[in-house]
C-alpha cells in the first residue's frame, strides 16, 4: 500500500505499490496502478485504468481522466488536467532490441501549473508546457509551448491564447485583453510573443506573474 501520508480513497481494484506517496483527499478509481516512487499531491483524481510510473510527480489538484499512462520523467505541477487517453512518451528513439531504460535515456516532459490537455492528444517527450497552456483534443505536441498558448493540430501549432479560466483571449492593438468569464487582464508582449497575466506592481504596471 501507499505510504500513509494522509487520508485518501483508492478503489479496491487499484494497485498501489509499496513506496508510492498519495496526498490527502486524492481519489484513485478502478484498475489504476501506482508504481513505487510515484508521487501524487493533495486532492488529485485518477480516473479508471490510469498508470503512474516510478519517477512521476503530480502536484495538487491534478485531474487525470480514464486510460492515461504517465511514464517515468513526467512532472505535472498543480491544477493540471489530462483528458481521456492522453499519451505520454519518454524515449525519442525506441527500439525493441536496443535497451533504453532509466536515467540517461528517459527524457522529461514537464507540465507547468494549470495546463490542460485534450482527449487523445500525444506529447512527444523532452518538452515543456508553460502555465495554463491549452492543448486541443487529438493534437500531437512536438515542441515547447508558451504560457497561456492555445495549440492544436498534427503537428500542434499555436492558434491563439487562453486565459487561466479556460477562455479564449482576444488582444486589442495595444496588446491588452480581458478574460470574458472573470474580467482578469492580460498583456501580450508582441516582441517576444509572451503573455503576462494580471499581476500589478505598486505603480500599476503589469509585472511577470
Amino acid at each position: 500500500m501507499a505510504e500513509p501520508t494522509a487520508d485518501f480513497y483508492a478503489h479496491p481494484t487499484a494497485v498501489l505499490d509499496a513506496g508510492c506517496r498519495v496526498g490527502a483527499g486524492s481519489r484513485i478509481w478502478h484498475f489504476c496502478h501506482l508504481a513505487a516512487g510515484a508521487v501524487l499531491g493533495e486532492n488529485c483524481s485518477l480516473g479508471q485504468n490510469v498508470f503512474v510510473a516510478d519517477g512521476v510527480t503530480l502536484g495538487r489538484n491534478v485531474k487525470v481522466q480514464n486510460n492515461v499512462s504517465l511514464y517515468g520523467g513526467v512532472v505535472c505541477e498543480d491544477d493540471v488536467f489530462l483528458g481521456p487517453s492522453v499519451v505520454f512518451t519518454n524515449v525519442k528513439n525506441p527500439r525493441s532490441a536496443v535497451p533504453r531504460r532509466g536515467e540517461g535515456h528517459y527524457q522529461p516532459t514537464y507540465l507547468e501549473r494549470g495546463v490542460s490537455i485534450g482527449a487523445n492528444a500525444t506529447l512527444v517527450c523532452g518538452i515543456r508546457l508553460g502555465r495554463y497552456a491549452f492543448v486541443g483534443a487529438g493534437s500531437v505536441v512536438t515542441r515547447n509551448v508558451p504560457d497561456f498558448a492555445l495549440i492544436y493540430g498534427n503537428p500542434a501549432r499555436q492558434r491563439g491564447w487562453m486565459s487561466a479560466h479556460g477562455e479564449k483571449l482576444f488582444f486589442d492593438q495595444s496588446g491588452f485583453a480581458r478574460c470574458p468569464a472573470t474580467g482578469e487582464a492580460y498583456e501580450l508582449d508582441h516582441d517576444s510573443n509572451t503573455v503576462y497575466s494580471e499581476n500589478y506592481s505598486a505603480d500599476g504596471h503589469f509585472a511577470k506573474a
